[in-house]
This record gives C-alpha cells, sequence and structure tokens, in this order.
C-alpha cells in the first residue's frame, strides 16, 4: 500500500513538472478520429427516380408532307382512328402506307352499340345515348387534290 502512494505522487509529481506527451499545445488531448471507409447509402433496390416517357402523341399535324411507313400518332388507346392510306400497328400507332400530305378529320361515329365490346365499354363512350360520338381520323392523300369540294354539313 505504501508503495503504490509513493508510485501515485511520483507521477502527480512528474505531470505537474513536464507536459505529458498526450497534451496538445492547447492543454487538449489529442485524440486520433477514425473516418468510416465507406459512404453510408440508401439501398440500390429503392429507386425513387420516374421511369422513362413513351413518348405518345400526335408526330405530324394536318398539311404535313410524309413519306411511306412515317409514323403519324402514338397513342395507348384509340385516341385516333386510322382513315384513307393510313395503317395501324399492333400498339395501335398509326403510319402512312403511301407518300402523301397528312389531313386529320373529326368525323361522327355510329357504333353497334349491340356488339360486346361496345356494351362493355358503353358508359366511358357516351354517358347520353342520343349524343353524338366524334372521333379524329388520319388519312393520307396521294395526290394534289382540286377546290371542287362542295360543303354538305357545318359544325
Amino acid at each position: 500500500m505504501a508503495l503504490l502512494r509513493q508510485v501515485l505522487s511520483l507521477n502527480l509529481k512528474a505531470a505537474t513538472s513536464e507536459p505529458s506527451p498526450l497534451l496538445n499545445n492547447y492543454g487538449g488531448w489529442l485524440t486520433s478520429i477514425r473516418n468510416a471507409s465507406k459512404k453510408s447509402g440508401g439501398s440500390t433496390r429503392n429507386k425513387k427516380s420516374r421511369p422513362k416517357g413513351k413518348f405518345r402523341g400526335i408526330k405530324k399535324v394536318d398539311g404535313e408532307l410524309v413519306t411511306q411507313g412515317t409514323i403519324l400518332a402514338r397513342q395507348l388507346g384509340l385516341d385516333f382512328l386510322p382513315g384513307l392510306n393510313v395503317g395501324i400497328g399492333r400498339d395501335r400507332t398509326l403510319y402512312a402506307k403511301y407518300h402523301g400530305r397528312v389531313v386529320m378529320t373529326t368525323e361522327k361515329v355510329d357504333p353497334n352499340w349491340d356488339h360486346k365490346t361496345v356494351k362493355r365499354f358503353k358508359g366511358l363512350i357516351q354517358e347520353d345515348e342520343g349524343a353524338p360520338i366524334y372521333k379524329t381520323y388520319f388519312h393520307i392523300l396521294t395526290e394534289v387534290q382540286k377546290n371542287n369540294f362542295k360543303l354538305i354539313d357545318q359544325i
């Protein structure tokens, strides 16, 4: 016990007389700071980015000259219908079958109300059974048209 008191008193005297190597110039203790070796990041499965756009919509408008195979419109449903010299793809893409000028028309449609698909979507197609249904058609005119049309009906 006496030996322990002597060691402690000697260490206390030595500590007061000369500075400890663990103290810096400002009297604070030197400590080593350990940084993380890897960044903490979230999981790569939980991406919050939006999916790539499908670029749907009208590609060629009324009056434009197009070549054969040009895409006129990309669509998810049947917003636009194929008309004269226009084809429709598996994904309902409208394309030109021949060279010519694009003409868009809005025409009255009279669907077959007894067809099973029309019956299924009757509420979406027409709320009032007496109201007319209008659809937009794409046509390709292959040769120059003369201006000899007669106005039959005006909307």
